[in-house]
């Protein structure tokens, strides 16, 4: 959660250009809270949580935090130009020594939606682009790029907000959260609506659900792409999980879904929602096959390539034959089901054929099985991938469509849940011929200790098999290197499209692609020109980092 102390270094928050002006005493009655000082003839031209962000004229919401209460801040944010504190019965005090008016109320975070939606007029009753979700444990990034991508080659103009990145009309911004906190979310969808963008793609995270970010947003289509084990460090179980998911497909959050019956969960998703449901299915990759193809749309699998998979889309209004620009049948299944979406959406199916049929998905998918490789030496892949079924499902993908030795590098989260580890390991033995365990964000915890406990996943499953254990990184892939040659290939999961690593709190300049280029080159092997920022020149990256070598 971004606190007032937010980092500097985070990407900014987005605000309209032409923001409005409220009126602060008509917030107050809107809230029916109570206030301290005088409202009358204040306004106010938006609102946040942090200080950090926050521009004169906005009003400061200071919420409870892990170690500290937001209004210990709101002198700050007097200092900033807030013209008003938003705040609880805890925080009254401290804010009212601002000397700015305060407004008190009940849960302010749980309220922030519904305020963010009367200030900058997003509200399910507004003037909006069309609005389309994707939750689910993997995926969401992917269909909503491929969203975007498809959308696009429609020649609709898109905006998109995922955990990668934020995109407006063509404007790409990095992402702070998966999905934005909820001041911030109506502050970029104001913007969208003044540059024009006509539908948006947008990531939900279960996270999102349960943390109110997207509170006060009707979504016009919510997509589910499956349920698997990870975020069980802000869950008790997988049912827990899964119930923070299904509050999206309620009336007051979306207008209809498009559910993938690929994994068990998406039955259950059927069977609660409380919205119209259009279902999809792959059959080659689904938990139940025969589920799958009773669904009402179907991806076929029709052909898989270093450069694409190409795959049929059946359904009640007819079929196209199109080409996702990465490898892995689940790749085929998101696209299938972001198609599914633009047409529940409202678009005919005639302009979405006449855009894709026989042709090819013109998206970027950043870090998603990221081919980084030239035509000779072995392929290299990077992935965001960091749970058991993603690893599962990507090296399945990267076995089919190479005809050597697959080696697979990865590293754990740091801080986050642990329960997954020993699958973690296991699932990565048994779909490579060599493991190499690294670092990813050890944050505060021990690395040593994390790729300990991977490598005893890992052990458990196959005690003979071929592991590796390097550290830092920076050292991980250039070793990888040295194992495989022309056939082979690399797959290095975990990092994806992230430009730092998490080393103690500290944001550490890193880019798992670009080091994969490096290692490469300096192994004799052509590589081409990347299509991503790299985030710091050529031979700035150490050799080694604050952590420990491996044993």
């Amino acid at each position: 959660m971004p606190t007032p102390e937010t980092p500097p270094n985070l990407p900014p928050v987005l605000r309209p250009d032409d923001p409005p002006r409220r009126s602060l005493a008509e917030l107050a009655a809107r809230g029916h809270a109570r206030v301290i000082g005088d409202v009358d003839g204040v306004e106010l031209t938006g609102i946040t949580l942090a200080t950090a962000d926050l521009r004169p004229g906005e009003a400061f919401v200071a919420v409870p935090g892990v170690n500290r209460h937001g209004a210990e801040f709101a002198a700050a944010a007097a200092a900033r130009g807030a013209v008003a504190i938003i705040t609880d019965e805890a925080g009254a005090e401290l804010a009212a020594a601002s000397g700015l008016p305060v407004i008190v109320g009940a849960d302010p975070r749980a309220r922030l939606g519904a305020l963010s939606a009367w200030v900058y007029g997003t509200g399910p009753d507004d003037d909006l682009p069309l609005l389309l979700a994707t939750t689910g444990t993997n995926g969401k990034t992917s269909v909503s790029h491929l969203l975007e991508g498809v959308l696009g080659q429609m020649g609709v103009v898109t905006g998109l907000s995922s955990t990668a990145e934020r995109h407006i009309a063509g404007e790409v911004i990095v992402s702070r959260l998966t999905t934005p906190e909820a001041s911030e979310f109506h502050a970029l969808l104001a913007l969208m609506r003044e540059r024009g963008v006509e539908a948006v793609a947008v990531e939900v995270s279960a996270q999102a659900l349960s943390r109110h970010r997207v509170d006060g947003i009707l979504f016009d289509v919510a997509g589910f792409t499956n349920l698997t084990h990870d975020h069980l460090d802000d869950y008790a179980d997988m049912t827990e999980y899964l119930e923070a998911k299904l509050p999206l497909f309620a009336p007051d959050r979306s207008r209809r879904a498009v559910v993938c019956l690929d994994s068990a969960a998406g039955a259950e998703v059927v069977a609660r929602a409380g919205v119209p449901v259009t279902t999809i299915g792959t059959p080659a990759i689904a938990v139940d096959a025969d589920a799958a193809a009773a669904a009402d749309w179907t991806v076929e699998i029709l052909e898989e390539r270093q450069d694409g998979t190409r795959f049929a889309l059946t359904g009640p209004v007819g079929r196209i034959e199109t080409t996702v620009p990465v490898i892995g049948r689940h790749m085929a299944a998101n696209a299938g089901l972001a198609i599914a979406m633009i047409h529940e959406a409202g678009y005919a199916w005639e302009r979405i054929a006449a855009a894709l049929d026989g042709g090819r998905i013109d998206a970027y998918l950043p870090g998603r099985t990221q081919l980084v490789s030239g035509e000779r030496g072995p392929a290299v892949y990077v992935d965001f991938g960091h749970s058991p079924d993603a690893f599962e499902k990507t090296l399945a993908a990267v076995r089919r469509v190479t005809p050597g030795t697959v080696l697979f590098l990865f590293g754990a989260d740091g801080d986050r849940d642990a329960t997954k580890r020993h699958d973690m390991g296991r699932t990565g033995v048994e779909g490579s011929d060599i493991l190499v365990i690294t670092d990813h964000h050890p944050r505060f915890e021990d690395p040593d200790s994390i790729r300990a406990t991977l490598i005893e996943g890992a052990r458990r499953a196959r005690p003979d098999a071929d592991i590796r254990e390097f550290s830092p990184p920076e050292r991980a892939i250039r070793e990888a290197v040295a194992l495989v040659g022309d056939g082979d290939a690399i797959l290095w999961c975990g990092p994806g499209h992230q430009d730092y690593r998490d080393i103690r709190g500290r944001r550490t300049p890193y880019s798992a692609r670009e080091l994969a280029r490096r290692a490469l080159r300096d192994a004799g092997w052509p590589v081409p020109e990347p299509h991503w920022p790299v985030p710091y020149p050529e031979g700035s990256t150490p050799d080694s980092d604050p952590e420990r070598p491996s044993r």
